[in-house]
């Protein structure tokens, strides 16, 4: 019955038997029955069928945690009490510059402690990471930290945080971050990204009036149009420019410096479990000098 839950888990996520059989690899027949034979095994109707959506009803509502809970029991049946012989999958969601920047060393010092276990990178943006945490479709993701409070169901560690700059073409002048921001065009960072809120912010407090080039969320590509002279841009001091010869100029922000933080996002309930703490140690800890 442990496919079947993992099934329904993903049917109320996508909303429909066909989107969740695209997802995790099944037929739309073979989506639905799965569901008959849970509701079957349970007695009750979980959905009200409308159309092409699968909608939970007052009983799949009641049943969805308890699903979870089921899933996650199961999880820790399988762990060992030796890392060494740690088994099996976790996935981790990460967004693009984490992947490039803290985990690559973190994988190999999980590697080191639990060789027999399998690591599965899932990639993607912070909110889309944040759902597939609460959904348990990710084990636990690194990301930025939202802006708004989580459900009381889900842990966060902050791990990192990254402090913003002002990044600027090599061959302009001026020290003064506001005094550019107000002068030249703004590569902006997408504002409907948890980062990109944070420069909203940051703007909104400073009575900042950007003239906007471009908006983009992909933090090298934003490095890249304004060493190509489209503009300047606020962004958090990390991802794979850093280690490379770029032509752009940093302003560092002083006192009004404002950061980004990096956290381990996971459900509370898994927290504590072997796997998930030995994974949160191979994390490398908050640079003071960053604080």
């Amino acid at each position: 019955m442990l496919r079947e839950l993992k099934t329904f888990i993903a049917v109320t996520r996508y909303g429909t038997f066909a989107a969740a059989g695209m997802h995790i690899g099944l037929t739309q027949s073979a989506v639905s029955a799965q569901m008959r034979n849970l509701e079957q095994a349970l007695g009750i109707r979980l959905f009200d069928r409308t159309g092409r959506q699968a909608i939970l009803n007052a009983a799949g509502q009641r049943a969805l945690p308890m699903a979870r809970e089921m899933l996650e029991l199961f999880q820790r049946m399988a762990v060992s009490d030796d890392v060494s012989e740690f088994r099996g999958e976790l996935k981790i969601g990460a967004v693009a510059t984490v992947q490039t920047g803290l985990l690559p060393q973190a994988l190999l010092r999980l590697r080191q402690q639990a060789p027999l276990l399998e690591a599965k990178l899932v990639p993607g943006v912070s909110l889309d990471l944040l759902s597939q945490v609460d959904t348990g479709e990710v084990d636990l993701a690194l990301l930025i930290k939202p802006p708004f409070d989580l459900p009381k169901e889900l842990s966060v560690q902050v791990v990192r945080k990254e402090p913003f700059v002002l990044i600027v073409p090599s061959n302009l002048e001026g020290d003064d971050p506001l005094q550019l921001l107000a002068d030249h065009p703004h590569v902006r960072y997408d504002r409907n990204s948890f980062g990109g809120r944070l420069v909203t912010r940051f703007l909104r407090e400073q009575q900042i009036e950007v003239k906007v080039a471009l908006e983009l969320d992909e933090l090298e590509a934003i490095v890249k149009m304004v060493e190509c002279g489209l503009g300047v841009s606020l962004l958090p001091l990390a991802g794979l420019w850093l280690e490379r010869s770029m032509k752009v100029r940093v302003v560092e922000l002083g006192e009004l410096t404002f950061y980004r933080e990096i956290v381990l996002l996971q459900r509370y309930s898994q927290r504590t479990q072997p796997i998930q703490q030995l994974f949160a140690g191979c994390l490398t800890p908050i640079d003071p000098d960053q604080c």
